[in-house]
């Protein structure tokens, strides 16, 4: 068969193949198109899921009565005229093949009226026919009416599902487009039921409109600014998490992508804290020059290409990495100078933690501060005591956190808390920690602590684990000067029996130039071919079982290679070591103890998740403890 030229009807309907794979794809093609044109109120109509209609009308500049015909035809677009334009291109449309490629499967009708003309002009197609333009009346904006959508290409329409799985998809690409632009008001019709109106109003109220309550009160504001790059919006606590990554939206210069690179930084930042079969939830908008990402990747255009894509995964994943760590009870008052722009500079918005407010304007002091005079602050424990059970984090909490910790010293009221400063009211509202103080542990498993919202529920081994895994990690990412976690020798070495396997990872590591189990914090010695001796262990993992930990972390290093174990795998292995680590269930703490533990609760980084992805604390208000008793009833 010779080559020959295909018919422009046949290739319009090909590009359509792409760019319009169901009324959704025409939908957001044509948001694009209002929101390009300046529109700050857009309404959009459907009858059976938009393959019957699908209505779009906006507000914005419209279009003039001599590039009417030019929007219907292929490659005609007012947005990009050179190739230095599609090199940086700044708007969301610029191929100029939407609005030929739904006309060419439908019939379709745009009536458009400039603010300074006199009347609306208007222009229909019939698939491959175009009317000519005629006088119309529509006040300034556009409207166009995408009707029978496939009517020519029957066997392409039977590809399309049910009418409500065709809505459900519309009315998702909705949600997406306007979720992106806060600034401009949305409707939504179906069937000439109004389902969703959005009024222009703040981020975070358009956030909680379109996806939920819930989700609004559990989000943790991002804004982040680094070498002409931007990261801003919101992101769930690891405790709102999803089975489906449903609730994930990421915009570049405020288009939606799905981008793997982008994916997998967020992934990243969430690892430690969520769990692996669950997914994070966020609204994220990555700001950058339109010259440092290509958009001209695929005809959907929502896959992007960035000239740094190294650059760019570091940056997204130290800055949400860096919101998802703020320490348990801190708000984000420390930003406080970023108010100016940041869009999330409200009380919705400013925390990460029930508890950041508990010394704000709105703060309403305990009603029950006397039982906090009863917790013997100054009880005069042994200065090992903390260290006995917990290593030497405490100690090392106490010298960067020494403020919030009250750890120095022989016993803890030497930090200057003492039980007379809790004797009123007023006391207790200004000197008041975000998880309080100790009053209890029950079941050996649970402490209970008051602070001035109410009752704390911790889970001690959960949370002492986050804690020593959050100090491995600090001493392996050489925070404290070095690059390896410091050693402890035992004073006498501990000897095992050890199967081949076991000796040779030994071998491996001692014959490498890079020691991995010297980096880790041990030192195991061969004694012979089948027994192996452990001469010293990690520092804070000292009153650890050896043999079980060393067993574990030869496992893993056997499993996954000395380099990846350190890399990849580096979380995984130490979060094994922290756990060996931490205080056990049915393990009696002092009241010392226990605030102690809370006091490094509130100095760690994402100590309100355990390293698995479960919470560490919970919070029960007052409110929530006189309906659980009917008090007041």
């Amino acid at each position: 068969m010779r080559i020959q030229l295909l018919p422009d009807q046949l290739i319009s309907q090909i590009a359509a193949g792409e760019v319009v794979e169901r009324p959704a794809s025409a939908l957001k093609e044509l948001l694009e198109n209002s929101l390009d044109a300046g529109s700050t109120d857009i309404q959009v109509s459907l009858v059976q899921g938009g393959v019957k209609q699908l209505r779009v009308a906006d507000n914005g500049n419209g279009i003039a009565e001599e590039d009417l015909a030019l929007a219907l035809t292929r490659h005609a677009t007012s947005k990009i005229a050179s190739l230095e334009d599609l090199e940086s291109v700044a708007s969301l449309g610029f191929r100029g093949e939407a609005l030929a490629s739904i006309a060419s499967v439908s019939r379709t009708l745009i009536n458009s009226r400039l603010a300074e003309s006199k009347h609306a002009w208007r222009i229909t197609s019939d698939g491959s026919d175009i009317s000519a333009i005629e006088p119309a009346a529509l006040d300034a904006g556009t409207v166009i009416e995408v009707n029978d959508l496939y009517f020519n290409t029957p066997a392409r329409r039977k590809f399309l599902k049910t009418e409500g799985t065709e809505f459900g998809h519309c009315e998702a690409a909705f949600n997406r487009v306007a979720l992106s632009r806060p600034d401009v008001a949305f409707m939504l019709q179906h069937n000439g039921r109004a389902l969703s109106r959005y009024a222009i109003g703040e981020p975070s109220k358009r956030f909680g409109e379109v996806l939920g309550a819930d989700f609004a009160a559990e989000t943790i504001s991002v804004d982040e600014s680094a070498a002409g790059l931007r990261l801003w919006g919101v992101a769930a606590k690891p405790t709102f998490n999803r089975h489906k990554s449903d609730t994930q939206y990421v915009y570049v210069n405020g288009r939606f992508v799905r981008d793997k690179l982008i994916s997998h930084a967020i992934r990243q930042a969430y690892q430690d804290v969520l769990h692996h079969d669950r997914h994070p939830a966020y609204v994220l908008f990555i700001e950058l020059d339109p010259n440092l990402v290509d958009v001209n990747v695929h005809p959907s255009k929502t896959e992007v290409r960035f000239r740094d894509g190294q650059a760019i995964h570091r940056f997204i994943f130290h800055s949400l990495h860096k919101a998802l760590g703020t320490p348990t009870g801190v708000s984000n008052a420390s930003t406080a100078n970023q108010a100016a722009f940041n869009p999330f500079a409200n009380a919705a918005f400013s925390n990460n933690s029930p508890l950041a407010n508990s010394q704000s304007a709105n703060y309403t002091p305990s009603p029950y501060p006397q039982y906090q005079a009863q917790i013997n602050l100054n009880a005069n424990e042994p200065n090992s005591f903390y260290q006995t059970l917990f290593g030497n984090i405490g100690a090392a909490n106490t010298q960067n956190n020494a403020e919030i910790s009250g750890l120095q010293g022989a016993n803890y009221g030497a930090a200057g808390v003492t039980d007379s400063d809790y004797q009123t009211k007023d006391n207790f509202a200004q000197n008041d920690f975000p998880l309080g103080f100790a009053v209890a542990q029950i079941h050996g498993v649970y402490v209970l602590a008051q602070n001035s919202l109410g009752l704390v529920v911790i889970d001690m081994h959960a949370a002492h684990e986050r804690i020593m895994y959050e100090q491995l990690k600090n001493a392996l990412d050489g925070k404290d000067g070095s690059k390896t976690v410091a050693m402890q020798p035992l004073l006498i070495p501990v000897s095992f029996t050890a199967d081949r396997l076991e000796v040779a990872t030994v071998q491996e590591a001692l014959a490498s130039n890079d020691n991995s189990l010297e980096q880790l914090g041990f030192d195991i010695a061969i004694l012979s071919p089948s027994t192996l001796a452990v001469r010293a262990v990690p520092t804070m993992l000292q009153n650890a079982d050896a043999v079980i930990l060393a067993k574990d972390v030869l496992r893993d290093l056997r499993e996954f290679g000395a380099s990846r174990a350190l890399t990849e795998r580096r979380n995984e292995l130490l979060g094994t070591m922290a756990c060996h680590a931490a205080v056990r269930a049915n393990r009696q703490l002092t009241i010392p103890e226990m605030n102690a533990l809370l006091r490094d609760m509130e100095a760690t980084e994402r100590s309100g998740m355990c390293n698995h992805g479960r919470p560490t604390w919970f919070q029960v208000s007052i409110t929530d403890l006189d309906k659980m008793f009917m008090r007041g009833k």
